[in-house]
């Protein structure tokens, strides 16, 4: 007889136990920001720099891009939840390898095996969480993946801070180890997580999307006004997606190449905007700055804890501010930062500018902190939360693409910014501060305002017909008016004691196929 575990359906918990999988990312990313400027690194790999520290440091991202590529269909097939659970596998082995390694070849492999894990975590979390949340609530149940990461990146930080204090090798392969932890709490809880209410209709199965739904949104009430509005409209939707037919095309027609294009670009800005190069390389910054051993790892332990902090502080009030605002004016923002640190720095042979002491150096860290502030507030959890660009027969896929080209720059970034801080100085900051201002343009030409609105509702925005970007404001008033017009239907039929099946909830619902 088959157990039947008991499911969780309050949604903030479904999001800390799915976020753990962003949690992973952050794991890595501090693994090696830690770890690169030890004497054991540095002696056991022969102080690594230029393209050798590149393909290090983004072998995870190559093994990211391939995650993303299979993301979409996995998560398709099996679903979001459990599409989740087998890409924890990969991170398993890649981790033993990588701490058993003895060559680079292996240290490689290992970081890629745990990009396959990155990739598809990375674009599946959100999706999830955006197909379960209340519209109010997606984004700030989709920018606790941003925190995840972020408590990820502080944790194992100061994991790799106290294990470098661990003679020989014995200190980063103790670090690297404590990957597994994680990982082993995820694939504990996703087992009681329930599966995507907008999956289960898409495969047909629709008394179960409606249970689930219900559960998570009405406290299990299947005749709340709110949840019957809401499927009938998943319901409407999905016909008109099964009527656009299956194949490539339906990621460009009757508008959905803006969609596509958005979903894409908003991931890609986030990476050559230029903040997780701090993120990646803050140890070196600090030493740009004159700052050495204890006090320069403090220095950039405590720049996490400040991305963590504003991170926070914006998850109050994400579902109230506008993403086209957060994105354009943190481009802005992100830009004057970038640009203002820079000051006069020859290079020395290991991937380090010197900064002149006094000033220019406290210049440096003071934007460096600046920048990572206005991040915290706006690319870095709206680029993920963005993922409501997608329509439910492209979600799967489409956040695959857009994790997919998150990936590609991240790679590129990476083997691209240690040689770069030898051979451009300082004009790699100009760089990045002229991108972020190409971004702002972009996002005020190209984005609309989804904030506050359905999953479906989003269709009308990114259609052939549909808005101007710069006249869309947030709010809902499609969801309003399904609501309005289900609580009319249930007072004009006060008095029929008749009780509906579930599936009665949404007219029409029986004609819907798997797709």
């Amino acid at each position: 007889m088959a157990i039947k575990l008991p499911t969780i359906y309050n949604v903030y918990l479904v999001a800390i136990i799915a976020t753990l999988g962003g949690m992973l990312f952050g794991f890595d990313i501090s693994s090696m920001s830690a770890i690169v400027v030890t004497e054991q690194y540095i002696d056991y790999f022969d102080n690594p720099s230029g393209l050798i520290q590149g393909a290090i440091g983004s072998a995870l991202a190559g093994g990211s891009v391939v995650g993303s590529l299979i993301a979409g269909p996995l998560s398709d097939k099996i679903g979001r939840r459990d599409s989740i659970f087998v890409a924890c596998l990969p991170w398993l082995v890649g981790t033993a390898v990588q701490v058993g390694y003895q060559n680079f070849g292996q240290l490689i492999t290992g970081r890629v095996l745990k990009g396959l894990t990155v990739g598809i975590t990375s674009s599946q979390v959100p999706v999830y969480l955006a197909e379960i949340a209340q519209v109010e609530k997606r984004g700030s149940l989709v920018i606790i993946q941003q925190l995840a990461i972020e408590f990820g990146i502080l944790i194992m930080y100061f994991i790799g801070y106290g294990c470098a204090f661990i003679p020989g090798t014995a200190s980063f392969r103790t670090a690297w180890g404590m990957q597994f932890v994680p990982c082993f709490f995820l694939m504990l809880g996703l087992p009681f997580l329930p599966r995507s209410p907008r999956w289960l209709a898409k495969v047909g199965r629709q008394e179960e999307a409606i249970r689930v739904l219900a559960e998570i949104q009405a406290g299990g009430n299947i005749e709340d006004a709110r949840l019957i509005a809401e499927w009938e409209e998943i319901v409407t939707v999905m016909q008109a997606e099964q009527e656009a037919g299956p194949g490539w095309r339906k990621f460009v027609k009757n508008g959905m190449w803006k969609r596509t294009m958005a979903g894409m670009t908003v991931q890609a800005w986030q990476q050559l905007a230029g903040a997780n190069v701090i993120v990646y390389y803050l140890t070196y910054i600090a030493q740009m700055a004159g700052l050495r051993g204890n006090v320069a790892m403090v220095t950039s332990g405590i720049q996490y804890a400040v991305f963590i902090v504003f991170t926070g502080i914006m998850w109050l009030f994400i579902d109230k501010t506008g993403r086209r605002t957060l994105l354009v004016w943190g481009a802005l923002g992100m830009g004057l930062c970038t640009s203002s640190s820079v000051a006069s720095w020859p290079p020395n042979a290991n991937i380090v500018i010197a900064v002149n002491s006094g000033h220019p150096a406290n210049t440096v860290i003071l934007f460096s902190y600046l920048l990572i502030v206005v991040y915290a507030l706006t690319l870095a959890p709206v680029g993920w939360i963005y993922a409501e660009v997608w329509s439910l027969g492209t979600r799967a896929t489409g956040m695959s693409l857009a994790a997919l080209s998150n990936w590609i720059f991240n790679f590129a970034l990476g083997m691209f910014t240690p040689p770069a801080f030898v051979n451009i100085t300082w004009k790699l900051f100009i760089i990045f501060g002229v991108l972020c201002m190409a971004a702002a343009v972009w996002f005020y030409v190209f984005y609309p305002e989804t904030c506050g609105k359905t999953l479906e509702e989003v269709e009308v925005l990114f259609s052939n017909n549909g808005p101007k970007p710069w006249n869309t404001k947030k709010g809902s008033e499609r969801l309003q008016a399904g609501i309005d017009a289900v609580k009319a239907r249930q007072e004009a039929k006060q008095g029929d004691d008749s009780d509906a099946p579930a599936a009665s909830i949404a007219p029409g619902a029986e004609k819907v196929e798997a797709v």
